[in-house]
């Protein structure tokens, strides 16, 4: 096992842009491997009347206001843009940046978004990941430099399309988000450079052991997929204090205070604590950890989650 792996994923509701910007340039000055907010046009927790930033336009200003670190979407919903178009736009935030560029995708889930933008849902779920899956396939080609044309019979039909200029990488990586064992996990190891979840240790470890059936099947080198886990952390001197400022954050966002408990992706308390709970995931094979972070944007922890917490999952052992 190596060192670990920090993303800050920046709630986009509920804030302002210069509070939004300041923490992402913050990030960026800590030596954070890479920053993402979502893809969402209405906001996903709390009420619905709240504001909410673009993703790819958020994306598109941070590259030219960001030095070093890697950028993309958690992820982008593949429902809401042609994939063309979605390739068009990560090669312009990959020349914005530099080469910083991560193309993250899903299926998408939120369905009151979708009725109130008037786009289209499918079917189902399963429907949306079918559609994900030609879109992905499209997309990696594209960004390769590939010129693209549609399988009869297929949802998109592209004519002959290629992406110009090319992307600065010489491998623009994909991230897709999701578990589901059938499907998503199947797109993850024919696709993916990065795979993102949710969930306890030792839920994930079941889910990397589908993977890497899936892996087998397609003839993929399991260990060239990076697997991440979403988390939302708080950290503050006692589980007390903690406890205190997710609270206080969640209801700047309108949402019930509950989740600070009934939720296991908020991960709240000390160092000490939020390190244990981290080097569990290092060990299932999980070295990256993307934390959300809802607005107002907790300085404090994003301070110690580099200073703190990251030295001692790195070393497998509690601060001395």
């Amino acid at each position: 096992m190596g060192d670990v792996r920090f993303g800050i994923n920046l709630w986009s509701q509920a804030s302002d842009w210069d509070s939004f910007l300041a923490a992402a340039q913050l990030a960026d000055r800590l030596g954070y491997d890479h920053l993402w907010t979502w893809d969402h046009l209405l906001p996903i927790f709390g009420a619905l009347d709240q504001p909410i930033h673009e993703g790819y336009t958020a994306l598109a200003a941070l590259a030219a206001t960001t030095q070093h670190i890697r950028l993309g979407l958690f992820v982008g919903a593949n429902t809401f843009r042609n994939p063309g178009i979605v390739a068009k736009s990560v090669v312009t935030i990959d020349h914005i940046s530099h080469g910083r560029a991560i193309l993250g995708l899903g299926g998408a889930w939120f369905e009151a978004e979708h009725r109130a933008f008037g786009i289209d849902f499918g079917r189902g779920f399963g429907e949306r990941l079918d559609w994900l899956r030609e879109s992905i396939s499209a997309i990696r080609h594209l960004v390769d430099g590939e010129t693209v044309t549609s399988p009869a019979g297929g949802y998109y039909a592209f004519d002959e399309l290629q992406i110009l200029p090319a992307p600065v990488q010489h491998h623009l990586p994909i991230m897709i988000g999701g578990s589901g064992e059938r499907k998503t996990l199947r797109i993850v190891a024919e696709s993916a450079d990065m795979w993102n979840a949710f969930g306890s240790a030792e839920v994930l470890a079941a889910k990397d052991a589908v993977l890497r059936a899936h892996c087998e099947d397609v003839d993929r080198d399991p260990s060239t997929i990076e697997r991440t886990v979403g988390c939302k952390v708080t950290i503050r001197d006692t589980a007390a204090e903690a406890e205190r400022v997710v609270r206080a954050a969640l209801e700047h966002n309108r949402a019930p205070t509950s989740l600070a408990t009934t939720d296991e992706t908020f991960w709240t308390g000390t160092a000490e604590q939020i390190a244990e709970t981290m080097i569990g995931y290092k060990e299932v094979g999980f070295e990256t950890f993307i934390v959300e972070l809802p607005a107002p944007y907790d300085v404090e922890t994003i301070h110690a989650l580099i200073d703190v917490v990251k030295p001692m999952v790195d070393g497998d052992g509690r601060r001395s």
